[in-house]
């Protein structure tokens, strides 16, 4: 065999074994990532906060299911969602199935364009280097039974924070929280919700579905300590030792997922260049895909507990 078309094998070879690990293995492979942030004020109680995002079911996904359901094992003082649940019409059920027993802990959530619309047929190469966004008026009635997921999770207790801002208690520790719709199908409306952070709370937190710049830098302008989003997949597929090559919206690719430093102007910019100031934005990659590109390369599926302290 010609050398050249032993090396078009092998690198034929390895494309596969590629595609079959991140379509057959690596997206099955959920993980529980946790990190301790210092966002409550001096001599606060601990909060543990369990963030799940980016589900994207479809009703035959008992892997996926069972082992949401498991995460209430670790009893969070609270739970946010913040959405991209479905990937399905038929989906909503198998999500309520999967969150009941987190439903038994305080919680909150925000809606993602998942939630509205089924996914569609993309090539893929379109996420690289940009942004999938749509308008809304391109987009009509929505596809998916929302009400039938927001009557779900308001009626397992969870509060509704799609362009609301509001104050709750976590045991006894009181948490202003501020969120909006989702900005990638232009359903943000931070203005009537925008504000100085309350001062007689232990912690402002923002929340949104998609990390657009538009809506991270007036949140944490007006006094937001931490923010937190899913939408970006971590990347979805990504290059060992390099990492994300697109978040689908406008933020920088090296806080596709994980915890970061935000400040108005940080994109672009590495943690060691934020002012004292700055907040902490956690970005999750996620636990699920579109439906029509079920891969995970590089980034694994996950989940994150989050455990809240004082500064």
């Amino acid at each position: 065999m010609h050398p050249l078309t032993k090396s078009s094998v092998a690198v034929a070879g390895l494309g596969l074994g590629t595609l079959a690990w991140a379509s057959l293995a690596e997206r099955h492979l959920y993980t529980l990532r946790r990190f301790d942030l210092p966002v409550l004020t001096p001599g606060s109680r601990p909060l543990r906060v369990l963030h799940l995002t980016d589900l994207h079911l479809v009703p035959r996904q008992e892997r996926r299911i069972e082992w949401v359901r498991g995460l209430a094992a670790l009893e969070p003082d609270f739970v946010i969602n913040t959405g991209d649940n479905c990937s399905d019409p038929d989906a909503v059920p198998a999500v309520l199935r999967a969150m009941e027993p987190l439903l038994e802990f305080p919680g909150a959530f925000v809606l993602g364009s998942n939630d509205f619309y089924a996914p569609r047929v993309r090539n893929p190469l379109k996420y690289v280097g940009g942004s999938t966004r749509q308008h809304v008026d391109r987009l009509g009635k929505p596809s998916l039974p929302v009400q039938d997921l927001i009557d779900g999770f308001t009626g397992g207790g969870w509060t509704d924070l799609d362009n609301v801002r509001t104050k709750l208690e976590i045991r006894q520790v009181p948490v202003e929280f501020v969120g909006t719709g989702d900005p990638h199908i232009d359903f943000d409306d931070y203005p009537s919700v925008a504000g100085r952070a309350a001062t007689d709370v232990a912690a402002t937190i923002g929340v949104v579905h998609a990390p657009y710049v538009r809506v991270l830098d007036p949140m944490v302008a007006d006094g937001a300590g931490l923010i937190l989003a899913g939408h970006t997949h971590g990347g979805q597929v990504c290059v060992p030792g390099y990492g994300a090559l697109t978040t689908n919206c406008d933020l920088d690719n090296a806080r596709a997922k994980g915890v970061s430093r935000w400040w108005p102007g940080a994109s672009g910019h590495p943690d060691n260049d934020a002012p004292a100031d700055a907040a902490w934005l956690e970005v999750s990659a996620g636990l699920g895909h579109n439906k029509y590109n079920p891969v995970r390369l590089a980034c694994r599926p996950e989940a994150t507990l989050l455990t809240l302290v004082g500064r």
